[in-house]
């Protein structure tokens, strides 16, 4: 051997002789940081879980025997627990921990950091909105359906629960209405339809709570059927209809009429403080309402000028508010029937099928079924609504769902989009539990993407529709404008209902309902279009960095692996990425 050879070869040895217990020792360090953090998060999951706020992955019995706790007394001790994990994970850097566990702590202190402001702002005094509330969102868990006798027992002991239940939210809301903590009172009114509907019921077995009992498996012998559907006729007519009366005398006589008056959530206790925690909750950033603002003003500017070139390969001879009439009234782009709402929602869906492979690499194994939206929801329910398993269509008011939007709507809720980054999600596995929540931002955002993508996908065939897509993109980047306008600028519901009239294609009915869920609801509406830019930013980085290298599908499957986490942990995920080449984050598939 080469005697110079030999002196660099020792020199070599030394040298990783001398890096081994360095990296021993990082490992090390990582190795006692990651169980720390684990024991933190692990702990306070378990107390979620106690607290009846999350349900058991595995949960073999469907329902729950009782319903959570809500009073004050309790709202506080959540306080002062997720005030103390927070305290505790302020003591880990997260530069101590693993690669993996790095990805798991932004999730989790941004997670743990909303619930600590929402408890400190109160926010349980404030338990509805335009969109939903606690008494809706009991009755959507009525249209489950159960296997064994034993979950119906204790969906019996949930249903007798509910006067105590009602009892506490009711006393919430009451010491809101006495700061001023209420959603606006335009944006209440007819939100009482989904509780006068369980009142009117002449029947228990006509309310949706009896829907369960109807159809029942054939494994639970007859006269045990019959004694459950005695015992739930009994409870809903003896707990469940009498506490949705007091509820409704208590929204009609007390709440709506004394529920504020001014729009903007600046307005509310502390208000300025309150909507800035609703950007960051919603948007995981730190951007101001004046910065959100001109960026919704500068993206509609950029779309405006894409639907002028749509409106001309349509033909059409005029500007954009006669072709925004035309598309409004003329009665081609309208189903005549629910049925074909459906059955063109449905086709769509297939359409996506048959490009799917070319896009992803990772296809969810959970299927979606598409069902109408529940007549008691569906007047004040948005166009459509996606998850696991679901994509639900809003039938009512037919004139107002237009046929040219329905691709868009379709790529949003089913697949690519909610009924598809979900499943995927879930089926990923080694992940803490908590990891399971729902990053509006990235959820949001990466269904939005999902409509821009249906143009490189093919899946609009007309200018119309195109121009449908583009509408969407332009209610969403209106939100940003709207949202910030009424909640720090001061703009009435009138010049947020003109706004969105002026610059998208959206029915009269629908900008209603949508402009009282952005008053009711602060920060939400921002998610949407921040997360697709999040998303765009990070492919066309990507793709200038990769080159030739770039694959479409490993992009999108990194995307969804990932699951929803916030746009800055997005973008560190993206760097990686590029940092290895571009590849799949399921090897086996390359």
């Amino acid at each position: 051997m080469d005697k110079k050879l030999a002196a660099a070869l020792a020199g070599a040895c030394i040298l990783l002789a001398a890096a081994a217990p360095a990296q021993a020792a990082a490992a090390q360090g990582a190795g006692r940081a990651d169980a720390r953090f684990k024991a933190i998060y692990t702990q306070e999951w378990q107390w979620r879980l106690g607290q009846h706020l999350e349900d058991e992955e595995d949960d073999d019995n469907g329902v729950r025997p009782d319903l959570p706790r809500v009073d004050p007394a309790t709202q506080r001790a959540r306080l002062a627990y997720w005030q103390g994990v927070l305290k505790r994970l302020d003591g880990i850097a997260p530069a101590s921990l693993s690669a993996a566990e790095r990805v798991n702590y932004a999730v989790y202190r941004a997670q743990i950091a909303v619930f600590v402001a929402d408890q400190r702002f109160r926010e349980f005094e404030k338990p509805l909105n335009a969109d939903s509330a606690f008494w809706s969102n009991l009755a959507d868990g009525a249209r489950k359906h159960f296997s064994k006798a034993a979950e119906y027992r204790d969906y019996l002991k949930q249903l007798a629960d509910v006067p105590r239940y009602f009892g506490e939210e009711t006393a919430n809301m009451r010491a809101g209405l006495r700061r001023g903590f209420t959603p606006p009172k335009v944006t209440l009114s007819g939100r009482d339809a989904s509780i006068s509907s369980v009142t009117e019921a002449k029947t228990a077995q006509d309310t949706v709570f009896y829907t369960p009992f109807k159809q029942m498996p054939a494994t639970i012998p007859a006269a045990e059927q019959a004694a459950l559907r005695a015992a739930a006729a009994k409870v809903i007519g003896e707990a469940v209809q009498p506490a949705y009366g007091a509820l409704l005398r208590f929204m009609r006589e007390e709440y709506v009429p004394r529920a504020q008056e001014a729009l903007a959530a600046e307005s509310l206790p502390d208000g300025k403080a309150y909507y800035q925690a609703k950007i960051v909750e919603y948007t995981t950033t730190a951007l101001s309402a004046v910065q959100i603002h001109q960026i919704g003003l500068d993206e509609m500017a950029k779309i405006r000028a894409e639907m002028g070139e749509t409106i001309r390969q349509t033909g059409f001879a005029g500007e954009l508010p006669a072709f925004l009439q035309f598309l409004r009234t003329d009665p081609r782009f309208y189903a005549r029937t629910p049925e074909e709402l459906m059955m063109r929602a449905a086709h769509i869906a297939k359409k996506f099928d048959a490009k799917a492979e070319q896009y992803f690499g990772y296809l969810p194994r959970r299927r979606f079924a598409i069902t109408p939206v529940p007549a008691d929801l569906a007047p004040f329910y948005t166009s459509g609504r996606g998850g696991p398993g679901v994509y639900l269509v809003n039938t009512y008011n037919l004139p107002a769902r237009a046929l040219y939007s329905l691709p868009a709507l379709t790529l949003h809720e089913s697949a690519p989009g909610h009924a598809f980054q979900m499943p995927v999600a879930m089926e990923q596995k080694g992940r803490p539990p908590f990891r399971r929540a729902y990053i509006s931002a990235y959820g949001e955002g990466w269904a939005l993407y999902a409509e821009r993508l249906g143009s490189e996908m093919g899946i609009y065939e007309t200018p119309y529709e195109t121009f449908g897509m583009l509408s969407y993109q332009a209610w969403r980047a209106a939100r940003l404008v709207v949202d910030t306008g009424i909640h720090a600028k001061g703009w009435t519901r009138a010049q947020a209902q003109a706004y969105l009239h002026d610059n998208t294609a959206l029915s009269e009915h629908e900008i209603e309902t949508e402009v009282d869920r952005y008053i009711s609801w602060p920060g939400q509406a921002l998610s949407y279009y921040l997360g697709e830019m999040a998303i765009f930013k990070a492919r066309r980085k990507a793709e200038a960095a990769l080159g030739a290298k770039f694959d479409i599908r490993h992009f999108h499957d990194t995307v969804l692996q990932l699951g929803s986490v916030p746009l800055p942990v997005l973008e560190a995920r993206i760097d990686a990425f590029i940092a290895e080449g571009g590849k799949s984050p399921y090897p086996k598939q390359d």
